[in-house]
């Protein structure tokens, strides 16, 4: 049996939260329990402390707004039906002025709740202490018990939009390589190419969800900085899916409808074509493993594999091209068409440039963690302390220090003397 571990520490924070909030509220307010607390606890406390911080925010000023209005209403007019009418409008109108978004309900919410017992001081100050109770538990919560870091699942899921790519282009180099394709066999291809879509928009959620877990989350002290090295890769990766649908649908174009021994490419052109585009998914699954070999700092190795891979497909585009030439005077609509085709190519590959690559590494390399800091300091420390105690080792420094400086005043001498005449 599979147990969510992040389904049951989520669970787990959240009950926390709100009996916390709860026994502050018996403790801290007389009267009748009210759950607002703990309801605000469980609505301020996110998966991320910036998302609490922000929905905390949100949230009071909500309460607070709410509760303004219903004790101006009920101290000049008190409950009737068009005094709730208006507190409701004015509810409303101020939170749409504040932006208080998904919370703009708990305005009119917080306004009838306080205007039903007219007003009174005990019940609007119930409620937002109530609701600061709940924030400052759902604050604390975020804080001090942050989830972990979702890197992980990111990283595969880069590297699986990266996969498909390649599995897409190994389909159709297999069956390039057995015999003439149809236009019914490269609408599948195209089919596939497109589902990447969906892998890759579930790859772009778990890599902004790393950004966003990793803001103010002490648990990712220390560690390295991987959502701009994800982000960028997958960008890559986008790029190279338009360009991997836009050589499908040339394919598609160039295809016959029927089965037929000729389709158009010779058997001289087809294996060659199938040679490059298994080439070309080894660049792709190369280049999603150097992405993943980016976040733990090891991409040397990955990096010298897709650079072989590059050019191995480079030089089967330029024995394709070859392969493919015509005369453009004499067929204008098929010079062109092939043409389509290795620009396709050169398109897919483009996004995986090496140099680019390293560019975009440079300028979105992170901060160094805490601890590349501290260790060589404490690493000096440890092996100052292992020659000696510090006396002794000042005692031992202090000759060549004596004679530095000796150095140094007959040296800076002669220059004193040339000041001095110069003044004279």
């Amino acid at each position: 049996m599979h147990v969510d571990v992040a389904a049951v520490t989520r669970t787990a924070r959240l009950v926390l939260a709100g009996v916390l909030a709860y026994l502050l509220t018996t403790w801290l307010t007389d009267g009748p329990v009210d759950l607002t607390g703990a309801l605000t606890a469980l609505l301020v406390l996110q998966a991320s402390a910036h998302a609490s911080l922000r929905m905390a925010a949100v949230r009071v000023g909500a309460v607070l707004t709410g509760v303004l209005v219903a004790v101006v209403l009920s101290t000049l007019v008190g409950l009737t039906w068009w005094s709730l009418g208006l507190a409701i409008a004015a509810s409303l109108g101020l939170a749409a002025l504040l932006r208080l978004g998904a919370q703009t309900l708990e305005t009119p919410i917080s306004a009838m709740l306080v205007l039903a017992v007219g007003g009174q001081q005990l019940a609007a100050e119930t409620r937002v202490v109530t609701t600061l109770i709940g924030t400052g538990v759902g604050i604390a919560l975020a804080l001090l018990l942050p989830p972990a870091v979702p890197t992980r699942r990111a990283v595969a899921e880069v590297r699986e939009v990266a996969e498909q790519q390649a599995a897409c282009l190994e389909l159709a180099s297999r069956s390039l390589a057995e015999r003439a394709v149809t236009q019914a066999e490269v609408a599948q291809w195209l089919g596939r190419a497109r589902a990447v879509a969906t892998t890759a928009a579930a790859a772009a959620e778990a890599v902004s969800e790393v950004g966003d877990l990793r803001r103010w989350n002490a648990r990712a002290l220390g560690t390295r900085e991987v959502e701009p090295a994800l982000r960028t890769g997958l960008d890559a990766l986008d790029q190279s899916a338009l360009a991997l649908r836009a050589l499908f649908v040339a394919v598609h174009h160039e295809a016959p409808r029927a089965p037929t021994p000729d389709d158009g490419y010779g058997e001289d052109v087809r294996p060659a074509f199938a040679v490059l585009l298994e080439e070309v998914a080894s660049c792709l699954r190369a280049f999603g493993e150097l992405v993943a070999a980016e976040t733990e700092g090891a991409e040397a190795d990955v990096a010298r594999q897709l650079a072989e891979g590059l050019e191995r497909a480079r030089e089967a585009r330029a024995l394709l091209a070859e392969l493919l030439f015509v005369d453009a005077r004499a067929q204008t609509s098929l010079w062109l068409l092939r043409g389509t085709l290795l620009t396709a190519v050169e398109q897919v590959l483009v996004p995986l440039d090496l140099e680019e690559r390293a560019r975009e590494r440079e300028q979105h390399t992170g901060p160094v963690p805490a601890t590349a800091v501290v260790a060589p300091l404490v690493r000096r420390t440890l092996a100052q302390q292992r020659r000696g105690p510090w006396p002794a080792t000042w005692r031992r420094a202090w000759p060549a220090w004596r004679r530095r400086a000796a150095a140094l005043r007959r040296l800076a001498g002669p220059a004193r003397r040339g000041r001095g005449d110069r003044r004279g």
